[in-house]
């Protein structure tokens, strides 16, 4: 996956396009007169390092299935790895994780320099990726960064599993894709949906891939919470590995291998 970088830069420049977009709209909100709530929750220039955090870890979403076990699926190959001498689900696990981190390392880093170095070099500081809240918060992030990598490579795997099982990915994506945009925060921070809500978005499992790292990132959780936000994704990555392995079990042992 690192071969391919014009891919790579085409995925950089579409979300720079829609990050753009995206904070242009939060400077209007917050230039508006009723915004007094979302205000003491995340300031607009949290509201804009967020977006451009969020941007750059665009690929971490869980809405797409590996597309070589989905082709393995289709075409009968996926018997090669049940005749493998290691253990399937580690064997998959392993191979997902690498293909996230292998888009998501190159589009990070030419994120990170567009928002945080050119923006504020062009004038634009204000729109620009501000540092983190200190270099505990900045150390916490990187540590939950790596836990939202393996918390999205665990729901990934159950993507391939339902797709090993149904044999097309499509439906499964189709049904995936706006929950997850919508709970992980990736369509809009969580810190500005209503108070009420807070409670229960923290804790399902989402909420690990953005929300979580970037309430570390801007300091909004320290101490006992940070431990408590770190300790919550390992809890989902320990819950939906087990799941997956569960459900990776039963749909080996009824699975009808198709091909020659």
């Amino acid at each position: 996956m690192l071969q391919y970088r014009t891919a790579a830069l085409a995925g950089f420049a579409t979300q720079c396009w829609w990050g753009g977009i995206k904070v242009m709209v939060f400077a209007a909100f917050y230039g508006g007169t009723a915004i007094a709530g979302a205000a003491s929750s995340m300031s607009l220039a949290q509201a804009i390092t967020y977006t451009w955090l969020a941007q750059g870890l665009l690929v971490l979403m869980p809405w797409l299935g590996d597309p070589e076990v989905a082709q393995a699926a289709r075409t009968g190959a996926v018997a090669y790895d049940r005749l493998r001498p290691v253990d399937a689900y580690a064997l998959w696990f392993a191979r997902t994780a690498g293909w996230i981190a292998a888009r998501l390392l190159p589009r990070v880093a030419l994120m990170a320099a567009f928002a945080a170095v050119v923006l504020p070099l062009a004038g634009l500081g204000d729109w620009a990726w501000q540092g983190p809240a200190s270099a505990v918060a900045g150390a916490a992030f990187l540590l939950s960064a790596v836990l939202g990598l393996l918390l999205s490579t665990a729901m990934v795997m159950l993507l391939n599993v339902a797709t090993t099982a149904a044999l097309n990915e499509r439906g499964i994506q189709a049904v995936a894709t706006p929950v997850v945009i919508v709970f992980s925060g990736n369509l809009l921070p969580l810190a500005l949906l209503p108070d009420a809500w807070q409670t229960a978005l923290l804790v399902q499992p989402l909420a690990g891939l953005i929300d979580i790292p970037a309430r570390l990132y801007f300091g909004q959780l320290g101490g006992w919470h940070a431990l408590a936000g770190l300790g919550l994704q390992c809890f989902w990555i320990v819950a939906l590995v087990a799941f997956g392995r569960l459900t990776m079990g039963r749909t080996m042992r009824s699975l009808q291998v198709q091909g020659g």
